[in-house]
């Protein structure tokens, strides 16, 4: 469900192999029947006289403390007990995505993907027995379509029938039930993907809802149903669109098939053909179904707050019942070794790049885990010679390293976007003389130690997040990897050595790799996915199937809320007179955040924008700016600026005991920057350079310059940048005596991490006296210029052209000026009408009309006391489907419909996802700065938590019709010019053609 996942795989699991210092010993034990059920499972009704032992696997001194069973059918089941809150992250995990699918019916295992959330002969469905009729039927026609390809005449009788025919059988379906099962019981994140190796699904559940959630996988995992099935292949023709409107996605292709010519890996997406979306195959689906969706080939892996052994029981209850089997062995074609550089040029809108691909060794073996340190020699984020030499030096735009490790084989790959004038066969050139560093050894015998100290705290802190913590479970899954060798993976990368490395560089990277050069132009190729003729289905929202009820009726126990008392649960002290500190105890692990704030931004000057960047690129003292890098990278500690509108957020973070060295290094900078003109010319040739590039970016022509034209006309936040003439004139003195100005002005420090506030010991105001350095008296930060907000009393369409395959619309409506008192409202209403996929707007746009792969609206409260809410509404869409799209929009932001089901959903939504909620750690301290920008001093979610609960549909009726409908909007809409249809867009308003100088401001 997730677009990106489907083309590129997630790379964020590498960081997350597991700490090292690990004992390696699998130990067999036995789960014995729970003392008492804990809130994060019910136990079954009825135990048996001798409760069941589960046998299961440790690894001594993991840090997940993973305990992994496996079920007599096969099942294997990961399980790591964290109650950081009273929530579990759960994903079921299957062993097999588009390396699987037949050569003949390529998109087969994401098609797939999308149909698991349709429903069963249980779920979904108000008499199975009538919809199986017509679902047959719909089978046996669409294989006679795939066998029409020659006939168009045919093809066009034979999908008119299927369209029929889903239409009776859509009368017995209830349309997203799964949805609103999860949005009932308070899931959140509920999505899957699908990559060359894995279909992954997730939900984010409270630890209350356990059961029902065991009960309704297992129940997915039984069958699949074809339901809607014509409607959900449209969705999946838009996916398609939205991947050849993206440069990226069709150059990560023309890559791995130059890499691969023989593996699935190139020979096949995990999108699918054009040809094959349009003859799908159900009968294929369902044998492919059959055939991996068994308990042999799945993983289901959860972490949050659980008991191991109520858990267990629980998920043999229902997962037990599946018969055993085992899937397919896949047979891994060979590929030959490459004997020279293969070339190959894409063509689209968007920015130039070049991209170079290496084959290497799979994710599991030796040469894996050399590939995730060769990944980090190269691009670390602060001491890579990547980083080092071509960012930092800013001898390309920009240049990164990332790797797609998978099971059979793994791809390296390097890239770099060239600065002004620069060639693409310069920036090739660049990045290949960083790989011959590391083959001569030309790197600092440091850099391999601190890569490892610092993977080692990446991955602590990653460890709070039980979405990490998971993920390595179906991580190792995947890999066929025991934990105890996954595990060990880590103790193996510590080990390596810079011999070693070297070695591995010579081995693996000579003239065996791909270039793929991306040029902006048309592309000769483009095409799209042709829209089917479709005719709405119903949404039957009121109706729900036996299954269903009797799941939501299980009972649970009750969890009661815990908001955050920011009086109690941040301290407050003073470093000195007129400066504050705010700070929580870290005591989980020994890493920090600390933070200086400022209430300034670019909005009170523009060059602060432009100072942060260039801190940078300055050294300080005896260090040169590359030497600063390192020195925080040997520390574990890293640092940030970052300048908003109105905001300025100085960040030091890392290692605890490493602290007051690394402070003292960071306030050196931020005191006594060294001037350097070359970095400066260097950089303001590259901000030029991303200003052009920003305008082949649809995302950003849409989303940030368009927006913020309508809302604040052509003088705006956005376009609130330093003119080229302006720019090009500042001298570097200029931005360093802005910097060292920096800490003189009004600010407050905020501070997460073990240090004590007051005591004995050395405390954090201690540190913080000895080493930031600031005047007696504060100055107050100067006036900001004031972007006045528009009324947008007129209704217009503006539409800029872009040349893309989909249209990009954005229905905008001002609202009121923030109120707290709106906001328990305001959540209900987003939460019913457009919060995600079991919303109105989902249902209607896609599940129904089949629309849109995205579609959403939102009221959006403000995010600073004094401003104004908006109203937005998206759809992404074939052009050619724009005004069916819009109308569809238009008419649910009119007549909201009525859908007393769904009401009751929203309700128990917010509910259960609030009372599970936990604000802890850092988060306290943001959550506080959110508060405080709105004028609040409390949570707010306590005034959201009491009022939706009695809240009535004709209390959201008369917020709808007095703030969304008839209230004058602007309609935003990107797309091509020879594709929009004008005459369409002429009945919302008046419609004006936007440049991109208008919109951009340069």
């Amino acid at each position: 469900m997730n677009p990106s996942a489907s083309f590129v795989k997630n790379n964020f699991l590498l960081l997350f192999p597991a700490l090292a210092v690990l004992g390696v010993a699998t130990q067999c034990q036995s789960s014995k029947p729970a003392a008492t059920a804990s809130a994060a499972a019910t136990a079954p009704a009825a135990m048996p006289a001798t409760p069941k032992e589960y046998r299961y696997e440790t690894v001594p001194g993991d840090p997940l403390q993973v305990r992994i069973y496996k079920l007599d059918n096969g099942l294997t089941v990961y399980l790591s007990d964290y109650k950081d809150a009273p929530r579990i992250q759960t994903y079921v995990a299957v062993r097999a995505g588009s390396k699987n699918d037949p050569a003949t019916a390529t998109g087969l295992a994401h098609y797939l993907e999308h149909m698991v959330f349709k429903g069963t002969s249980k779920l979904g469905t108000q008499d199975w027995a009538k919809e199986k009729v017509e679902l047959d039927k719909i089978e046996a026609l669409y294989e006679t379509y795939r066998g029409q390809r020659n006939d168009p005449a045919a093809r066009k009788r034979t999908y008119h029938q299927i369209d029929s025919i889903s239409g009776v059988a859509a009368s017995y379906a209830v349309p997203n039930e799964y949805d609103k099962v999860m949005g009932a019981i308070g899931a959140k994140g509920s999505n899957a993907h699908t990559s060359s190796e894995e279909t992954v699904y997730q939900e984010d559940i409270p630890s209350n809802q356990l059961e029902k959630w065991t009960a309704i996988q297992a129940e997915r995992m039984q069958e699949m149903v074809p339901r809607l099935f014509h409607t959900e292949l449209e969705a999946v023709y838009e996916e398609k669109n939205r991947g050849l409107d993206s440069d990226f996605n069709k150059e990560f292709e023309a890559l791995n098939a130059a890499l691969y010519p023989t593996h699935p890996y190139g020979t096949q997406t995990t999108i699918g053909t054009i040809d094959h979306l349009q003859n799908p195959s159900i009968t294929e689906i369902k044998k492919y179904f059959g055939q991996y969706y068994v308990p042999g080939n799945v993983a289901l892996c959860l972490s949050g707050d659980l008991d191991y052994d109520a858990t267990i029981r629980l998920i043999d209850k229902y997962f037990g019942e599946l018969p055993a089997k085992a899937a397919p062995a896949f047979v891994v074609p060979v590929e030959k070794p490459l004997m020279a550089p293969i070339t190959r040029e894409i063509l689209g809108p968007q920015s130039e790049n070049v991209m170079l691909g290496f084959r290497l060794p799979g994710k599991s073996t030796r040469d894996g885990v050399r590939l995730r340190m060769m990944d980090k020699i190269l691009t670390n984020g602060q001491a890579g010679l990547i980083d080092l030499d071509l960012n930092q030096q800013q001898k390309v735009l920009e240049a990164a390293s990332f790797t797609d490790m998978n099971s059979d084989y793994s791809t390296h790959i390097i890239y770099g976007t060239p600065r002004e004038g620069q060639k693409l066969s310069e920036v090739k050139s660049l990045l290949l003389g960083e790989l011959a560093k590391v083959k001569a050894g030309n790197f600092p015998d440091w850099l391999i130690p601190a890569i490892i100290n610092n993977d080692k705290l990446e991955r602590t802190k990653a460890f709070e997040s039980n979405e990490a913590r998971a993920s390595a479970m179906y991580d190792a899954f995947i890999q066929r990897a025991e934990w105890k060798d996954y595990l060990q993976q880590e103790k193996d990368f510590a080990a390596i050595t810079k011999e070693e490395m070297v070695k591995f560089a010579n081995d693996h990277y000579g003239e065996n790799y791909v270039s793929v050069f991306k040029r902006t132009g048309t592309d000769p190729n483009k095409v799209k996915v042709v829209k089917p003729a479709i005719t709405p289905v119903p949404a039957n929202r009121d109706v729900a199937s036996t299954f269903y009820k009797q799941l939501t009726a299980m009972p649970s126990t009750e969890l009661q809320p815990v908001f955050v008392d920011y009086k109690k649960d941040i301290q407050e002290t003073e470093i000195k007179p007129g400066l504050p500190l705010y700070y929580t105890k870290n005591s989980e692990n020994g890493l920090f955040n600390l933070s200086y704030v400022f209430d300034l931004g670019k909005n009170n000057d523009p060059r602060w924008g432009l100072a942060s960047d260039y801190l940078q690129y300055l050294g300080t003292g005896s260090y040169s700016a590359a030497q600063l890098q390192q020195e925080f990278y040997k520390l574990g500690c890293s640092f940030n600026v970052s300048s908003s509108a109105d905001r300025i957020f100085v960040t030091l973070n890392g290692l605890d005991t490493n602290l007051e060295p690394a402070l003292k290094l960071f306030e050196q900078l931020l005191n006594a920057p060294k001037p350097d003109a070359a970095a400066l010319k260097n950089m303001v040739a590259g901000v030029l350079k991303q200003r052009q590039d920003a305008k082949l970016e649809k995302g950003v022509i849409l989303n940030a310059a368009m927006v913020n034209y309508v809302k604040y006309g052509p003088k705006n936040p956005f376009t609130n940048v330093i003119p080229e003439k302006e720019l090009k004139a500042i001298m570097p003195e200029q931005l360093t005596a802005l910097i060292k100005k920096l800490p003189t002005y009004q600010h407050r420090v905020l501070y997460y991490g073990p240090r004590p506030g007051k005591g004995d010991t050395v405390t954090i105001v201690d540190v913080l006296k000895a080493n930031h350095q600031t005047p007696a008296i504060l100055t107050p930060v100067p006036a900001a210029k004031d972007f006045a907000e528009q009324p947008l009393k007129d209704k217009k369409v503006y539409w800029v052209d872009y040349n893309m395959v989909q249209a990009e619309i954005l229905f905008l409506t001002k609202g009121d000026v923030y109120s707290k008192d709106m906001v328990p409202t305001v959540a209900l209403y987003n939460e019913y009408f457009g919060g995600g996929m079991g919303s109105i707007v989902f249902q209607d746009l896609r599940e129904s009309k089949a629309l849109a792969y995205s579609a959403s609206s939102r009221y959006s409260n403000a995010d600073k006391a004094g401003r104004s809410n908006y109203n937005m509404s998206y759809i992404g869409t074939q052009s050619d489907k724009l005004p069916e799209a819009m109308a569809g929009m238009e008419a649910l932001l009119t007549d909201m419909p009525v859908a007393a089901a769904n009401l009751e959903i929203a309700k128990n939504a917010i509910r259960n996802s609030i009372s599970t909620e936990r604000i802890t750690k850092g988060d306290v301290l943001l959550s506080y700065e959110r508060a405080r920008r709105l004028g609040l001093d409390y949570d707010l979610r306590r005034d959201v938590y009491a009022g939706t609960q009695n809240m009535t549909f004709d209390e959201l009726s008369k917020f709808q019709s007095t703030k969304i409908k008839g209230q004058n909007q602007v309609i935003l809409v990107i797309g091509s010019k020879d594709r929009l249809n004008f005459k369409e867009l002429a009945k919302y308003g008046k419609v004006q053609q936007l440049t991109l100088k208008e919109i951009f401001g340069y």
